[in-house]
This record gives C-alpha cells, sequence and structure tokens, in this order.
C-alpha cells in the first residue's frame, strides 16, 4: 500500500528545538518561562492590534475561560453556531449552561446572521437572554463579522470568536481573532501552526489577560501560603509547547500561503466538474487561510455522492473526511434550541474536507488528483 496522504499533518519548520533546548538549558521546564512570554508576544505582533495574548493548554481551555469571564453560569444560556467542531459547544455545558444553536449562512457556511437575530429576539421573548455569543471562522473562512457583531452589540451581548481554525485569516483586513470581546486561538497538532497541543485566549486589555493567567494558573490568591478564593483551572501553557511554537511563529506566513495553493489546486481541478463547488472566499473582504480546503458534491448533478469520493480516495491511502456534523443533530445536544433552515444538515450531507496540509509534495497531489479524475470520469 502506499504511504498514507493526511488531511492535515504537523509541519515542522526547523527552529523549534533551538527554542526547546534553550528551555532545557535554563531548566524552565515549567507553565512559564521566556518560551511563553516570548510566543504570546509574536502572536500579539501577528494579530496586529492592540490586543494581549494568553497561552494556554488548549483551544478549549481558552474558550472555557473565555465564558467564565463573560459572566456565564449555571443555568444560562449560550448561542453557538451549530456547524462546528463539538469543542465549541462542551465549554458551555462545563459551565452548566445551555447551548443555543444557530444555522449557517451559504456564503462563508458560519452563523446566519438573520438566525441569530431571529434567535435572540425568540430568547428574549422567553425570559433567557443569551449571556454570550460563540461564532466560528469554519476552515479558516472569515464569518460575516460586520453584521453579526453589529447585533452583539445591538443586544449589548459579548461575542467570543472561536478562531481555532483562522490564524492568519481576516476580513477587511482585520486578524480573525480581534473582532470579539475574546478570541480563542487553537495549536493542536493538525492546525495551521501547532505546538503539539495548545491554544491562546485573546483579549483586549491587560487586566483580562491577567485575570486569564490567574484563573488557569489555578487561581492563587498573593499570600506565602497556598490561598484560593476562586476556583482555577490548570490550563497555562508549558515553555517547552511554548517553544515549538515560537519556531513554527517563524514560517506562519509561509503555512498560510501553502495552504492557500493547495486550495487553488482544487479550484483547478474541479474547475470543469459540473456538480462541485469548491469552498472559497464570497468576495475580496474576506481572506481565509484555508486550512482545510472543502467541496460540496451535488450527486443530482454529477451522479457521484460525497461518499463515492470518500470511499474511492480511502482505497488509495488518502485521507478525507465529512464536514463537521452540526451540533443540533448530535445526540448529546439533541434538547438544545436551533434556529434556522437547514443549510448546514445539507452542507453536511454533501460536504468534503480534502488534504490541505502545507507539506504535501507535488506526488502527493498527483496522486490526489488522478484518484478524483477517475471517480468522476465513470
Amino acid at each position: 500500500m502506499q504511504d498514507k496522504i493526511w488531511l492535515s499533518s504537523p509541519h515542522m519548520g526547523g527552529n523549534e528545538l533551538q527554542y526547546i533546548h534553550e528551555a532545557f538549558d535554563a531548566n524552565w521546564v515549567a507553565p512559564l518561562g521566556p518560551n511563553v512570554d516570548g510566543f504570546e508576544k509574536d502572536l500579539e505582533t501577528f494579530l496586529g492590534t492592540d490586543v494581549k495574548v494568553a497561552a494556554l493548554s488548549a483551544g478549549t481551555a481558552a474558550l472555557h475561560l473565555a465564558l467564565i469571564e463573560c459572566g456565564v453560569e449555571y443555568g444560562d444560556e449560550v448561542i453557538c453556531q451549530s456547524m462546528t467542531f463539538s469543542a465549541s459547544a462542551n465549554p458551555i455545558a462545563y459551565q452548566g449552561a445551555k447551548p443555543v444553536f444557530v444555522d449557517s449562512e451559504i456564503d462563508t457556511w458560519n452563523m446566519c446572521p438573520v438566525a441569530l437575530q431571529e434567535a435572540i429576539e425568540d430568547r428574549i421573548s422567553k425570559g433567557n437572554k443569551p449571556k454570550a455569543i460563540i461564532i466560528v471562522h469554519l476552515y479558516g473562512m472569515p464569518a460575516k463579522m460586520e453584521e453579526i457583531s453589529a447585533i452583539a452589540e445591538k443586544y449589548n451581548i459579548p461575542l467570543i470568536e472561536d478562531a481555532a481554525e483562522a490564524l492568519g485569516s481576516n476580513y477587511k483586513g482585520k486578524a480573525c481573532g480581534t473582532f470579539g470581546r475574546f478570541g480563542v486561538l487553537s495549536f493542536n497538532g493538525n492546525k495551521i501552526i501547532t505546538t503539539s497541543g495548545g491554544g491562546a485566549l485573546v483579549c483586549h486589555s491587560e487586566s483580562d489577560k491577567e485575570r486569564t493567567v490567574f484563573l488557569s494558573t489555578q487561581a492563587r490568591d498573593n499570600a506565602p501560603h497556598y490561598q484560593h478564593s476562586h476556583i482555577g483551572y490548570n490550563y497555562r501553557m508549558s515553555n517547552i509547547s511554548a517553544g515549538i511554537g515560537r519556531g513554527q511563529m517563524e514560517v506562519l506566513k509561509d503555512r498560510v500561503n501553502a495552504r492557500r495553493k493547495m486550495h487553488d489546486f482544487y479550484v483547478e481541478l474541479f474547475r470543469n466538474i459540473d456538480g462541485v463547488e469548491v469552498f472559497t472566499e464570497p468576495n475580496g473582504d474576506y481572506y481565509s487561510n484555508h486550512w482545510l480546503s472543502a467541496i460540496t458534491v451535488d450527486e443530482s448533478v454529477v451522479g457521484k455522492s460525497r461518499e463515492d469520493l470518500r470511499m474511492a480516495l480511502l482505497e488509495d491511502n488518502i485521507e478525507s473526511r465529512p464536514l463537521w456534523k452540526p451540533m443540533h443533530m448530535q445526540p448529546v445536544f439533541a434538547d438544545a434550541p436551533y434556529y434556522g433552515k437547514n443549510i448546514a444538515e445539507t452542507l453536511f450531507e454533501r460536504g468534503l474536507c480534502l488534504p490541505s496540509g502545507s507539506n504535501l509534495k507535488e506526488e502527493d497531489k498527483q496522486r490526489i488528483l488522478k484518484c478524483i479524475e477517475n471517480v468522476f470520469s465513470k
């Protein structure tokens, strides 16, 4: 069998070991140290706005702390984009709160502003004004931030951006993750850069960052003994992981360019195949890192289904994956309210993520091309 072509595998830049060795040499093997400080500064510089970044153990941890800092408590309701990975919704349950899911719109596959407003007004009419809104920049595609931000401001509801997949993406020149009350980043092994596992919370003030660091280091009070006046969490990033992140930041722009070139590869590949659409920016206001390149397959037009293509790729040891199954369709959230139509459901039925890694070789691309052409030429 041929070597496996992965959907999105880690891609080291070369200098990660330098930062790791420095941490070992200085004995900074802890959830603090020069690499943590440096990685946070690197991210702040890259995001290009007046933000403060707290490096954490995971993107999920960052989202959990964002909800805490927005005052979400037991019994509250939080609006969440339905089409996303479960990590966007699980922290709501961590707080004992209840998710309210909102459908996507077809342009960006992200939260539909019309359905969002409908959800807010209906929840308010029922006496349950949402405590926060979680939007997601799916597969690196910026959401309709102008419209969504205006709605959040109108109803005075804090907006949390799940930009776990969108480092390097921007909307109207402004970096994803910097629009909301908080922004969430992820550096999991399959993300555009990795720290082997990790995340960050993007804040808009030094006080918010300080509180994030306080809560993420077990909320220890300023006392000579161990004293705690708040519930804390073990969510801080280690100096070793941050060292990997520092090396990855040196090649981030190259990684974004490589992912965007993979998207262009698929645009050209499917150009003359009717019934297959490549997920792309709706206009020049949107700049996606194309963390994952995705397509939709209309079986009624092309005569083949998403599953026909996925299974053919699998047979050739090429990894692909259906789009995220919407949260309102998940058994664990079966009782949660849902607002919208069936955009997310249709995307799930027809959508497929294709190999998108920045480390794919030309021979990998040719294998992918040959397999896809074989499927649609039959």
